[in-house]
């Protein structure tokens, strides 16, 4: 059925904040995929609704003021019963109304599943049957994995950003361009004539945010020129707002529609995570600018040479059949780098912002991660995702805490050393290197009784092979909050086994820092391992 496209306008690109990172999509499109089939109704949608809520991927209002339902959805190994997720879902209001739904839990289902049907994982419509694409099975499969195999989900990203145009048939927009090969191509033009060039900075990307073709040379004169009419990288918000509004062809009314903080803030900051999604695009000069990730250099001349920044659809059915299935050259060109490289700018990188943030800087990022559930501000951390940013944020803090440790994590890098993904399985998060022990350092942000099947047991598993190579191997398991299932495996693997598994939450993990001088030292001393 193709949907009319009438009364549309310009507008700026808008990505759901309901959907910030790749996993909460995965997640969300696992809810959905046992009603494959079935025929869309408000019943389903109330079963897919109380799914996701049981899953806790959602927290309506009333699990906030309930502290009993509050206490349940802190707790990773309660889950609510069919009889409390009838009693939430029947006293949420959802105040919400969307085109072609039901106002309330049906306009609010439409909402958190319209970004992932225009990325091509589904398609759906009341009263007809709701499709999962190839795409939409291969991101649940990856999501269901054990550890979740975040590098399918990356590239799952990349092959949906790659053909993503802002006019799909599921939106009411004259701007006609795909973001993301509009951006490789603006990027790539931009280093020919620009000596030393950094990227595209923050300031700039309201312009391919507000841009209404797919003209890249028409992007880089324009951009060209406004560097040249202002002070490049010290631009107002206001100007860019009016450039914006300029681009677009703003009326008096869409004036007030089009609001300056949200071309300004909270759409770039969309942007960038969107974009960094994929992996192939850097951050640059602490959180500043975007560029292209130069370790994937093979799959962006791929796209760059292989997809236009222009494609028209007759029909949503052409659109899904296009955006559904998986294009395998993008998903496994390989990345350029050695591992010696890598290693190197790896360290190199880990320790520039080791002396950047001060140590108090870090802990309160620890904190805010992992006890507050605090969004963080810093224009670098907050486009890394929560598990892979705590891998980050606790090396930082070995580094700075412990002179002389050699720390290396094991998540993956772009090309200026700043994580893309967490460590794969297999591999420890962390290893650390004293003189006299190796240290095995897991963090998590799960919590409960869980930890023990996906942390504490893996762990075991790895540390019996590193002991199979050398002696004074340990391990360090860091979370939130220990469940005392957790350190009873661990107490009881250290008296049947003989290995040494040190299990600390967050809060105990920063007072230790504070009050030991070396790795050894806390091994051998606060954590009592032999």
């Amino acid at each position: 059925m193709l949907l009319i496209m009438a009364n549309a306008k310009f507008k700026p690109l808008s990505f759901s904040t309901t959907m910030r990172n790749p996993n909460r999509i995965s997640g969300f499109m696992s809810c959905i995929l046992p009603f494959e089939g079935e025929v869309l109704t408000n019943d389903v949608i109330a079963k897919i609704i109380k799914n996701i809520i049981r899953k806790k991927l959602y927290k309506p209002n009333i699990i906030k003021s309930n502290k009993y339902l509050h206490e349940i959805y802190k707790e990773n190994e309660e889950t609510f019963t069919d009889e409390q997720l009838d009693y939430i879902y029947a006293n949420s209001t959802q105040d919400h109304k969307e085109a072609g739904f039901d106002k309330g839990w049906p306009s609010r289902f439409d909402t958190m599943y319209k970004l992932p049907m225009e990325f091509g994982f589904l398609q759906y419509e009341m009263d007809t049957p709701i499709k999962v694409t190839q795409l939409g099975h291969m991101i649940v499969d990856a999501f269901n994995q054990d550890p979740v195999d975040e590098l399918m989900i990356q590239n799952i990203f990349l092959n949906a950003l790659t053909k993503y145009p802002v006019n799909n048939p599921y939106r009411k927009i004259l701007n006609d361009n795909v973001p993301l090969v509009l951006l490789l191509n603006v990027l790539k033009e931009l280093k020919k004539v620009i000596p030393g060039f950094k990227g595209l900075h923050r300031q700039e990307l309201p312009f391919l945010i507000c841009w209404p073709n797919h003209d890249v040379k028409e992007v880089v004169c324009y951009i060209l020129d406004f560097r040249n009419k202002y002070s490049f990288g010290a631009y107002t918000d206001e100007i860019i707002y009016e450039e914006c509004l300029r681009l677009l062809g703003a009326t008096v009314e869409q004036r007030r529609y089009f609001k300056m903080n949200k071309i300004t803030g909270e759409a770039v900051d969309e942007y960038i995570r969107k974009m960094r999604s994929t992996g192939i695009i850097s951050l640059r000069g602490n959180g500043r600018y975007i560029d292209l990730n130069s370790l994937e250099q093979q799959k962006i001349e791929y796209i760059i040479s292989n997809y236009p920044v222009h494609k028209t659809f007759a029909s949503t059915d052409e659109y899904m059949a296009y955006m559904g299935q998986i294009d395998k050259t993008v998903v496994s060109l390989p990345r350029i780098e050695s591992d010696k490289t890598d290693e190197r700018l790896k360290i190199r990188t880990l320790r520039k912002y080791a002396q950047k943030y001060s140590k108090e800087e870090i802990f309160e990022e620890l904190l805010n991660l992992c006890c507050k559930k605090k969004p963080s501000s810093d224009p670098v951390l907050k486009f890394i995702e929560g598990p892979t940013r705590l891998e980050f944020l606790t090396s930082l803090a070995l580094v700075q805490h412990f002179e002389g440790l050699v720390v290396y994590p094991n998540y993956v890098i772009d090309d200026e050393g700043l994580p893309t993904r967490h460590a794969s399985g297999g591999k420890a998060d962390i290893v650390c290197l004293d003189y006299q022990y190796e240290g095995l350092v897991e963090v998590t942000l799960m919590l409960g009784r869980q930890q023990v099947n996906n942390e504490i047991l893996p762990i075991a598993r790895h540390l019996h092979e590193e002991l199979e190579k050398r002696d004074k191997v340990v391990s360090v398991f860091i979370a939130p909050n220990v469940s005392a299932d957790a350190a009873r495996m661990a107490r009881w693997l250290k008296a049947d086994e003989k290995i040494d598994i040190a299990t600390i939450g967050i809060n105990e993990f920063l007072d230790i820092l504070s009050n030991y001088s070396s790795f050894d030292e806390m091994i051998s001393g606060e954590l009592d391992v032999a």
